[in-house]
């Protein structure tokens, strides 16, 4: 069975893959502090769990590859609290763009931008829009919670915490699910202010301050709800909307062509 990873492929069989009309998902995540009781891994450790497996139900008129996992991505909001890896905006969307181009010089025309890290996503669309602009490609690019955010709000998943948050009983839930042993559920905090931060006010505001931009203390909410069997209903539906969303590009993609 031919690999859904691209770094597993010859230059050859890469070749061979964009003549054929492949589509590269890029997974875009980062490595940054999550609060006192979770690991710096957090967002690349779910976004590549939601990636490999909503890539293996998607059903897609072409091959899909998945590239490397981006797992340093614009985290400089984080840097004050330590253990935080990042990009400058500027050097993220240089990055992106270049990522794009050089699949375009490869003789790719599909790519789509998978997303799991808040700081990755408005630069991720411009990057997008740029490389639409520049070049002979079609380009998707989404964050799996603006995929899965309806689904997520039936299933009860902001009832006890704000989706994605940072840190809170949502992503601390997804971890439970995934790597429990990563969790130190010495360090979960019962209660944590919830104040204003750069995910309210709905999409296309901005709502910050400098030192509020993760919420209190470089976490959004309280995780002493979590639990791994909420993490694997949340998983599931976020998995399933994200193929669902690949298979709908790939049609758009497949009809327009």
């Amino acid at each position: 069975m031919r690999s859904i990873y691209y770094s597993e492929h010859t230059r050859e069989q890469l070749t061979r893959l964009a003549k054929e009309g492949a589509m590269v998902v890029v997974p875009l995540a980062a490595t940054e502090q999550h609060g006192p009781h979770l690991p710096v891994a957090v967002d690349s450790l779910i976004t590549e769990y939601i990636v490999e497996r909503a890539v293996r139900q998607a059903n897609c008129p072409f091959p899909l590859l998945i590239a490397p996992l981006l797992a340093i991505g614009c985290s400089e909001h984080h840097l004050q609290y330590g253990g935080t890896l990042s990009w400058s905006s500027g050097t993220y969307l240089r990055m992106l763009q270049e990522i794009g181009e050089s699949l375009a010089a490869d003789g790719f025309r599909r790519l789509l931008f998978l997303n799991g890290h808040g700081g990755n996503e408005a630069i991720m669309r411009q990057a997008a829009t740029d490389l639409a602009v520049g070049h002979e490609l079609w380009v998707a690019a989404a964050s799996y919670w603006a995929i899965a955010g309806g689904a997520l709000h039936q299933a009860g998943a902001d009832a006890d915490g704000i989706v994605p948050g940072h840190a809170g009983q949502f992503e601390t839930s997804l971890m439970l699910a995934i790597r429990p042993e990563l969790v130190d559920r010495s360090r979960i905090p019962a209660e944590h202010p919830v104040v204003p931060w750069i995910g309210s006010g709905g999409p296309g505001v901005f709502l910050g301050k400098h030192d509020r931009l993760t919420g209190r203390d470089g976490f959004t909410d309280a995780s002493a709800k979590a639990t791994a069997e909420r993490g694997a209903v949340y998983l599931q539906l976020i998995v399933d909307r994200v193929a669902d969303w690949i298979v709908a590009v790939c049609g758009t993609m497949e009809a327009e062509t």
